[in-house]
C-alpha cells in the first residue's frame, strides 16, 4: 500500500470544477482472448462502457493461456484479484466470462438483463453504492472526494483502477482463431492509494507518486477489504476519462 505520507490530506468540502460524473454501480468483467465463451461478455461491456451508466471494467486473466493463445492483455495481477473475489464469495473456483456487482455478487458476464437487474435491485437495497465520490484531475495531481457513511460500514480502501479505452485484437490462435474481438476499458493497473474511515475527506494526490496509468483513464473505487487482502463491497466509486 502506498504509504499516507504519499497524500496531502486537506480540509474536505465540494469538488471544483472537473468532478466525475456519477455512476449507478461498477461491473467488474474477467475475461480471457483463449475463452471461446468471453466474446459476448466482451460486447457486453463494450456497450456498459459506451452507455455510462455504470463504471465497466475489463480485467483480462492468464490461466487460459496454456490453450494455444496467450492473452496479450492478461496479468497474473488480475487472476489474483479474481481469486481475491472468489474467497469473499467462499467459491472454490474461479471462471470466465466471470462478472462482478459492486464487489458484491458474481454471475455471467455474458447475460446483460442479469447484470442490469442485480444493479438496479442493490440501489434500492442500499448495496448500490451509498459514498459519494468525485476525481478531477490537474495537470500534476490526481483531487478525490468522499463523502460521510454510515458508521456500520467500517472501513476501506481507495483504490485506483486505470484502463485503456478501446482495442481492436485479432487472435490468432487458440479457441477464438481467426476472431478480431473489441475490448473496452481495458485494466492496465491497480494502485491502493490510502485508507477511508467513514468521514468526509479530500485527497490530493501527486501524479508523481502514480506507478500506473492508462490512456483511457482512472476509476476511485471505495472498497472493502479482508484481513488476507480479498476485496469486497464497493461503497463508491467515480470515473475520471481522458
Amino acid at each position: 500500500m502506498m504509504s499516507a505520507t504519499l497524500l496531502a490530506m486537506v480540509a474536505a468540502g465540494p469538488a471544483s470544477a472537473g468532478q466525475a460524473r456519477s455512476v449507478s454501480g461498477v461491473v467488474e468483467l474477467f475475461t480471457s482472448q483463449g475463452c471461446n465463451s468471453c466474446p459476448p461478455a466482451d460486447q457486453v461491456l463494450v456497450d456498459l462502457a459506451e452507455e455510462g451508466e455504470v463504471i465497466a471494467l475489463g480485467y483480462h486473466v492468464d490461466y487460459w493461456d496454456y490453450l494455444g493463445w496467450k492473452d496479450t492483455l492478461g496479468s497474473a495481477e488480475y487472476t489474483e484479484r479474481q481469486y481475491g473475489y472468489a474467497r469473499s464469495f467462499a467459491e472454490r473456483s474461479v471462471y470466465t466470462p466471470q462478472a462482478v456487482i459492486n464487489g458484491r455478487l458474481h454471475l455471467n458476464g455474458s447475460d446483460r438483463g442479469s447484470i442490469e437487474s442485480h444493479i438496479n435491485r442493490m440501489a434500492s437495497t442500499g448495496q448500490g453504492l451509498p459514498v459519494d465520490i468525485s476525481v478531477e484531475e490537474s495537470s500534476d495531481s490526481l483531487i478525490i472526494e468522499a463523502g460521510a457513511g454510515d458508521s456500520t460500514l467500517g472501513d476501506a480502501h481507495l483504490v485506483l483502477v486505470f484502463f485503456d479505452q478501446t482495442k481492436d485484437v485479432e487472435i490468432k490462435r487458440g479457441e477464438n482463431r481467426g476472431k478480431t474481438i473489441t475490448y473496452a476499458n481495458i485494466v492496465t493497473g491497480i494502485q491502493t492509494a490510502g485508507m477511508w474511515h467513514g468521514d468526509e475527506f479530500r485527497f490530493e494526490m501527486p501524479m508523481s507518486e502514480i506507478s500506473k496509468r492508462g490512456t483511457g483513464g482512472c476509476a476511485v473505487l471505495l472498497q472493502v477489504v479482508s484481513k488476507d487482502g480479498s476485496p469486497g463491497a464497493i461503497l463508491g466509486a467515480a470515473l475520471l476519462e481522458h
